[in-house]
C-alpha cells in the first residue's frame, strides 16, 4: 500500500516505490518518506510515553547534561587502587553474567586474567576455579563506573585510565588498550598475551601515569572533537586520536627520567597501536552519559553493552535496570580463513561510543572505516543520517564535515526506536567463538529488537504510576 500527499512543491510518498517511480518518470517532484509501522505490541506504551508531561523536558535535560560534560584524563593507576578490587574479584563487559552462561572469549579472558593475578599457574586450570565460584566474583564494569572493550575483563593488577568531570568530580575508568589480534580482551591467553599484560602493568601503566600527572589534565572531549574531523569515528578508527594523545604526553615521557629503553618501548607500543585512544574514548562517553542517569521521564538510552551472550541497555528514566536480549553475530569482514561459524556473538562495552553518538553513528566522519568493517562509503553516509531519526538531538561539539557539519546524532530515544523500527548501528570487532583464539574479524551489528519494547514498557509503567 502506498499513501501520498501533494504539497505545493511536489508529492510526498510512503510505502512501496512503484507509484513514486512512476511520478519520477513523469518529471513530478517526489519526496519519498521511509515510513514504517511501530514495533509490534508497542502502540499503547508509545501513546502513554508520548503523553507523559515530563518527557520533553526530561529528554532535553538528559541531552544537555550529556553534551555539556567535559571529560579530562587525570591519572593512570591500578584497578586495585582505583576501584578497590581485591584478589579474586573480576569485572567484565556487558550486563550481569554468570560463568555457566559465559561465551568462549569471555571465558578465555577470565582464564587469562586469573593466571595474570597468580590464582592459577595455567589458564586452563582457571576453569575449575570459576566453576566452583568459591574464591572469585564477577561483576559488570558498568556497575563500577568503568567500561571495558570486548570481554572487558578487569583484574586488580591492571592499570586504568581515570577520566574526570572537573565540575562535579565524577569519574570513569577503563583499562589500557593491548592492540589487535591475539589479546586478552578477545579471549586469548597464550604466554605472549600474559607477558604483554605484565609489561603493561610494570612499565606502560606507571610511565603513562607519571606523564599524565606531569602534563596536567588532558582534554579527552576536545580530542574527540578534533579526531572526528580527521577521519576517526572513535570506535574502530582511533588513529588521529592516538597520535594527538601521544603528542600531548610525549614531552613528559621524554623528561620522566625513566630508562631510555622503557621510554622507547612505550613510544613504539602506543604509536603502533591505532586503537590505543579507544580506551579513553569509551570512558569519556560513559562519563557524559552517566550525567543523564536518573532523570525521571527521560526515554534516552545511557548505556548499550554486550557480554558475548546478552546485549543490554539502560535508560536515563529507569535507573540501573538492564533490558537484555540475545547478542547478535556481526556481519562483516573476516581475517585469514575465518568465517561466520568462527565468530562469537557481539561482545564489549565499546558500544558506549554509539550510545554517545559516535562510532557507528558517526561513520560518515570516517569513510575509510568501511574497509575494516564492510559496507561502502554511501552506506556510511546513509547510516549517520538514519541514526538521526532515532535520536533526540545533535551534539554541537562533535560534527560531521561531509554532512555540512551536522552534529552527531545524540541521545538514542527508546520511543523513536520503537516507533520507527530503526535499530542503532554499531561497528565492532569480532572475537573467536572458542576461548583462546582472539580476533577473527570486524563488522556491523545491531541490538536485538526486543530490548527496546521492554525498556519502553518499563518507562510507560513508571508514567502510569505517576498519574
Amino acid at each position: 500500500m502506498t499513501s501520498t500527499h501533494r504539497p505545493s512543491d511536489g508529492v510526498v510518498t510512503s510505502g512501496v516505490g512503484l507509484f513514486a517511480d512512476a511520478l519520477d518518470a513523469q518529471a513530478v517532484g517526489v519526496n519519498r518518506v521511509d515510513w514504517r509501522p511501530p514495533m509490534e505490541g508497542t502502540e499503547d506504551d508509545l501513546v502513554t510515553v508520548a503523553t507523559d508531561p515530563l518527557r520533553l523536558d526530561a529528554n532535553r535535560r538528559a541531552v544537555d547534561a550529556m553534551t555539556s560534560t567535559q571529560a579530562m584524563v587525570v591519572d593512570v593507576a591500578p584497578a586495585s587502587q582505583l576501584l578497590g578490587l581485591e584478589r579474586g574479584q573480576f569485572l567484565h563487559a556487558g550486563p550481569p553474567l554468570k560463568w555457566e552462561n559465559a561465551s568462549g572469549p569471555m571465558r578465555g579472558a577470565l582464564q587469562g586474567a586469573a593466571a595474570l593475578e597468580g590464582l592459577v599457574d595455567d589458564p586452563e586450570d582457571a576453569v575449575a576455579l570459576f566453576e566452583s565460584g568459591d574464591s572469585v566474583s564477577l561483576e559488570p564494569c558498568h556497575h563500577h563506573s568503568a567500561v571495558g572493550p570486548m570481554a572487558g575483563v578487569v583484574s586488580p593488577s591492571m592499570w586504568m585510565w581515570v577520566l574526570e568531570d572537573q565540575t562535579d568530580g565524577r569519574r570513569t575508568y577503563c583499562t589500557l588498550n593491548e592492540g589487535l589480534g591475539k589479546v586478552l580482551r578477545y579471549g586469548a591467553y597464550s604466554p605472549e598475551v600474559l607477558q604483554r599484560l605484565r609489561w603493561m602493568s610494570d612499565v606502560l601503566g606507571p610511565l603513562l601515569g607519571q606523564a599524565v600527572r606531569a602534563t596536567g589534565p588532558i582534554d579527552a572531549t576536545g580530542i574527540l572533537t578534533q579526531m572526528l574531523q580527521m577521519g576517526d569515528e572513535a570506535h574502530n578508527r582511533n588513529r588521529a586520536g592516538t597520535l594527538m594523545l601521544l603528542r600531548d604526553i610525549a614531552p613528559a615521557l621524554a623528561q620522566s627520567g625513566a630508562d631510555a629503553k622503557d621510554i622507547a618501548e612505550v613510544f613504539s607500543f602506543v604509536g603502533g597501536n591505532d586503537h590505543f585512544f579507544l580506551n579513553i574514548a569509551m570512558p569519556a562517553c560513559k562519563l557524559a552519559l552517566d550525567a543523564a542517569r536518573g532523570i525521571e521521564g527521560s526515554t534516552m538510552v545511557v548505556a548499550m553493552a554486550r557480554n558475548g551472550t546478552e546485549f543490554g541497555i539502560q535508560t536515563a528514566g529507569t535507573g540501573d535496570q538492564w533490558f537484555t536480549g540475545p547478542a547478535q553475530v556481526a556481519e562483516g569482514l573476516y581475517l585469514g580463513d575465518y568465517g561466520p561459524d568462527d565468530a562469537n556473538p557481539d561482545i564489549g562495552d565499546s558500544a558506549i561510543t554509539e550510545t554517545a553518538g559516535i562510532g557507528g553513528f558517526a561513520m560518515a566522519t570516517a569513510p575509510a572505516i568501511v574497509r575494516f568493517v564492510g559496507g561502502s562509503v554511501p552506506d556510511a553516509l546513509a547510516t549517520s543520517r538514519r541514526m538521526r531519526e532515532i535520536t533526540i538531538g545533535e551534539n554541537p561539539r562533535w560534527s560531521i564535515p561531509v554532512l555540512d557539519f551536522m552534529g552527531t546524532p545524540t541521545g538514542i530515544d527508546v520511543s523513536r526506536v520503537c516507533r520507527t523500527g530503526i535499530l542503532p548501528q554499531i561497528n565492532t570487532g569480532m572475537a573467536g567463538r572458542v576461548a583462546g583464539v582472539g580476533q577473527v574479524g570486524a563488522g556491523l551489528v545491531t541490538p536485538p529488537a526486543n530490548i527496546f519494547p521492554a525498556a519502553l514498557s518499563a518507562l510507560a509503567e513508571r508514567t502510569r504510576a505517576r498519574r
